[in-house]
C-alpha cells in the first residue's frame, strides 16, 4: 500500500488517464477507487508509475491510452497527447498540436493544454503558443529539457 499512497501523494489524487479526482478512501477494489498503472506500453521505455483509477487502468489494459481533448474546446485535428508527451519528454522542442478557428478558440486550447501537461508530464516545463498563419490559429507547444 506504501507504492499506492507514495505514487498518488506525488500525482496529487488526480487520475493520470481522465484527469478526474481519485478518492483515497475508496476501496481499491471500486471502479473508481486508486490504483498504480504503468504508463507506457513500449517495453523499451523507462515504467512510469502513476495514479489511475481502477476502470480507467483497465480499460487501457497495456496498450497506449488516449488522452482525450474537452469537447468544449474548438480545435481541428489535434494531436495525439500522448504521442506528443512522449515527444517532447524524449527530445524537447517545439510541436504543433491543433488548429482553431478563431484566436480566443486557440488561446482556451492552449491554457488547458499547458494545465493538463503539468499532470500529464510532472515536471516537463510546458508553454503554449497561439500563432495565426493562413486564415487560422495554431498552437504550439514548447518544451526545454527537464
Amino acid at each position: 500500500m506504501s507504492l499506492l499512497d507514495d505514487v498518488a501523494q506525488r500525482d496529487g489524487w488526480r487520475c493520470w488517464v481522465c484527469d478526474e479526482p481519485v478518492d483515497a478512501d475508496m476501496s481499491v477494489n471500486h471502479a473508481r477507487g486508486p490504483s498504480v498503472d504503468s504508463r507506457t506500453a513500449d517495453r523499451k521505455a523507462k515504467v512510469v508509475e502513476r495514479l489511475a483509477h481502477r476502470a480507467c487502468n483497465s480499460r487501457k489494459g497495456a496498450v497506449k491510452v488516449v488522452i482525450a481533448w474537452p469537447d468544449h474546446l474548438h480545435v481541428v485535428e489535434p494531436a495525439p497527447l500522448i504521442t506528443v508527451a512522449e515527444r517532447l519528454s524524449r527530445k524537447a522542442g517545439r510541436e504543433l498540436v491543433a488548429r482553431c478557428p478563431r484566436r480566443r478558440d486557440a488561446q482556451e486550447a492552449a491554457d488547458w493544454l499547458v494545465d493538463r501537461f503539468s499532470r500529464l508530464v510532472p515536471g516537463m516545463p510546458v508553454t503554449a503558443n497561439v500563432e495565426e498563419g493562413g486564415g487560422q490559429y495554431l498552437v504550439a507547444l514548447t518544451s526545454g529539457r527537464r
